[in-house]
């Protein structure tokens, strides 16, 4: 029993020494995370997609078709792009991809990829996909975002939205801005509303005898805190920004999107894509694979994406905080 409780003692001491030396990397990830992405130059991606469609075809029909209909297929394929190149410049389609979590952390590459596109896109005839995934977050951070679309609207880029899974709140308010959205069929769209919660520790914090003192210049400059004590004024102020932000999303859908009831849809209620079609809040139902191979035979689609490569160190050190938090 001795030998038991000193090993366990061991590996308890161990597990402790494991678990700092993890955390320590992962806040070295952090940091390095922080400071470097700032530093290193971003890099712009693009990749064919009506080549990808054809070498997956081609892998396809290579493990099913017999030697000699595969060299018919090769053949008949090479004379296909051969009077691809002869003839006229056809319209492009750009594929984008958002998303989103709370922050809206992606508007920092979407920001880089619209400019890109602007600067070679032929307005009237190009067109722009955005595969987009949100559920919503900060009103501000999705408004930036829904800005960044508004620069091809306004360009005369037509734009479609396509959502497989999930475009709600802030991801709706990014949606409504396209010319045309469609969804599959059991996507979550919709939630046309605006939400905040915090907890209040005060009377805790008065049970322990903890005095919190906060000192403000302007009536409204804090309306709710979470250790203060929370007043009906300022409960009341909270609450008509609140309105206030619903209101502004309201009016944003309306101008985006004129033939959506808001009496009916903006109650911050969601809809699954089949509802969300009779709603008016999307146009059709279909995936963005459907909308990408129905648009490869009169159009070259581009796959645009920007990002920022990180240090190794980073990478590695990211990887051992993933593996703590995860632990966690």
């Amino acid at each position: 029993m001795e030998f038991f409780s000193e090993y366990g003692i061991f590996l308890a001491k161990t597990a402790t020494l494991v678990a700092a030396v993890l955390l320590l990397a992962a806040g070295l990830a952090a940091l390095i995370a922080r400071g470097g992405a700032a530093e290193r130059p971003g890099r712009l991606t693009v990749r064919c997609l009506n080549a990808h469609y054809d070498e997956l075809a081609l892998a396809l029909q290579s493990a099913i078709l017999p030697k000699k209909a595969l060299k018919q297929f090769q053949k008949a394929q090479k004379a296909e792009d051969k009077q691809r190149d002869k003839a006229p410049a056809r319209r492009r389609l750009f594929v984008l991809d958002f998303q989103g979590d709370l922050r809206a952390a992606a508007v920092a590459s979407l920001r880089e990829e619209v400019t890109a596109v602007l600067n070679v896109a032929r307005p009237g005839e190009d067109e722009v996909l955005l595969r987009l995934e949100s559920a919503g977050g900060l009103v501000h951070s999705y408004g930036l975002a829904a800005a960044q679309l508004l620069r091809l609207r306004e360009r005369g880029l037509r734009l479609t939205v396509a959502v497989d899974k999930v475009a709600a709140s802030g991801g709706y308010m990014m949606a409504c801005v396209a010319e045309r959205i469609v969804a599959a069929p059991f996507a979550v769209v919709g939630s046309i509303g605006v939400i905040a919660q915090l907890p209040n520790f005060h009377r805790l914090l008065k049970k322990h005898d903890v005095d919190y003192e906060q000192f403000m210049a302007g009536e409204f400059k804090r309306t709710v805190t979470l250790f203060g004590e929370n007043t009906e004024q300022g409960r009341r102020k909270f609450q008509e920004e609140i309105d206030d932000a619903h209101a502004l999303f309201k009016d944003f859908v309306k101008i985006q999107r004129p033939q959506v009831l808001l009496e009916q849809v903006a109650t911050g209620e969601h809809w699954y894509g089949m509802r969300a079609l009779e709603c008016r809040l999307v146009d059709e139902l279909c995936t963005s694979d459907a909308v990408l191979l129905a648009a490869r035979a009169e159009a070259d689609v581009y796959e645009v994406s920007y990002g920022v490569r990180k240090p190794l160190l980073a990478r590695v050190l990211e990887q051992a905080r993933a593996a703590v938090l995860g632990r966690a």
